[in-house]
């Protein structure tokens, strides 16, 4: 199984990084934003077959008798010739963009030709114009198999800068046979008889979209307005101690050993949890539940363009997405998969065909949506109210 979700889905320290690209354009550095046609360098990709990729820890597939070996990668640079410097460094967005982001203001290389960031934080990139504009003509399986419905988020309209790597929903997750009884919406979080047993997410990013949608909310287009209302609901119910903490990944272990009965959750979190103990469920409310993905994206001067959107495009081959997607859990960005993983002569294999939490159903889809993130200018006085409630 995949390591839980809080080391990619990071929580907001503070401001951190946020802030750096104004701090440095105040001190006399250039400013922050490149535009499109000077992003790129010269591509070395012809003469120089390799490629070098960051991403998260234990979030690809490896073989099973040695773990050293990433099996998806291994076919890649058989079929292509182009050797794979694979690096598991990526271990929480702000701080890698903090090792990033002197580089890309100075207009120097990264040594980073593919990186995995969540897309809150690619939004970053894409809005600093970090992030290069793939060659869809050289993608064909991207074009042809990438989710519709993350096909566009609002922070790169037509996904031109970015990719989806896996994706997820951020819901509910609760044990039904302690609680006595079903959740279906977030208002049931508040009900009297979970005061004391209910978690949020500390992490802002993480946070806010599922609980705008228990208020009603259209997050394609949320508001301030929208944002503060939020806010004073959680600020009543931390004053009521009715939330019994803000946590990262954490959760897991509160929900486990029964010190919760219900708190946010991410559906790849709730496939362990679930093997783990059968009572637990994981609910996309009626409201609607956000769907997220951690994407894929290429830096500014990048030395292998041309092989990182070839190692890219190999991963929305159905059956290189299927293998990937039977490791890590995750909602798959490639739905074509399904029918791959249903045809598996394997039994538990083809059974993970009809995991909505892999595959959600239309059902389901109809209630997810893709969140509009925090906009720069936003996020200073967002993370100081938030973080004043969640106590960071």
């Amino acid at each position: 199984m995949p390591e839980l979700a809080f080391s990619r889905r990071a929580v907001l320290r503070g401001l951190g990084a946020a802030a750096l690209p104004a701090a440095l354009a105040g001190c006399g550095v250039p400013a922050a934003y490149v535009p499109e046609d000077r992003r790129g360098g010269r591509d070395r990709s012809g003469p120089d077959k390799s490629v070098a990729f960051a991403n998260w820890p234990l979030y690809i597939d490896t073989d099973e008798e040695d773990e050293t070996k990433r099996p998806t990668l291994e076919a890649f640079s058989g079929r292509t010739g182009i050797s794979v410097r694979y690096t598991e460094e990526i271990n929480d967005n702000d701080e890698f963009f903090g090792k990033v982001s002197p580089a890309l203001m100075n207009r120097q290389e990264t040594g980073h030709d593919l990186v995995v960031v969540s897309d809150w934080m690619a939004a970053r990139f894409v809005r600093l114009g970090w992030a290069q504009k793939m060659d869809r003509s050289a993608q064909s399986n991207v074009a042809e198999h990438l989710d519709p419905q993350l096909r566009s988020p609002a922070f790169d309209e037509g996904r031109l800068h970015t990719v989806p790597w896996q994706s997820g929903i951020t819901g509910i997750a609760y044990n039904r046979k302690a609680l006595g009884r079903e959740i279906k919406s977030v208002r049931d979080l508040w009900h009297p008889d979970l005061a004391g047993k209910v978690t949020l997410f500390s992490g802002l990013d993480e946070s806010f979209a599922l609980l705008m949608q228990g208020n009603g909310v259209d997050v394609t287009r949320w508001t301030e307005s929208d944002f503060h209302r939020v806010c004073d609901q959680v600020e009543a119910l931390v004053k009521k101690k009715h939330v019994r903490r803000f946590t990262g990944n954490d959760y897991t272990s509160d929900l486990s050993k029964g010190d919760v009965l219900a708190c946010q959750a991410y559906s790849g979190d709730a496939i362990q949890l679930q093997a783990d103990n059968p009572d637990i469920e994981f609910v996309v409310p009626e409201e609607g539940a956000e769907l997220w993905a951690e994407s894929l994206l290429i830096p500014n001067l990048a030395r292998h363009k041309a092989n990182a959107e070839a190692l890219v495009d190999h991963y929305y081959d159905p059956e290189v997405a299927a293998e990937l997607a039977a490791s890590v859990n995750y909602v798959c960005p490639v739905p074509a998969a399904r029918e791959v993983l249903a045809g598996s002569e394997d039994e538990e294999t083809a059974e993970l065909a009809e995991n909505p939490l892999i595959f959600p159903d239309e059902d389901m889809r109809k209630r997810l949506a893709v969140a509009r993130d925090i906009s720069a200018s936003e996020r200073r006085s967002f993370a100081k109210r938030w973080n004043g409630i969640v106590g960071l």
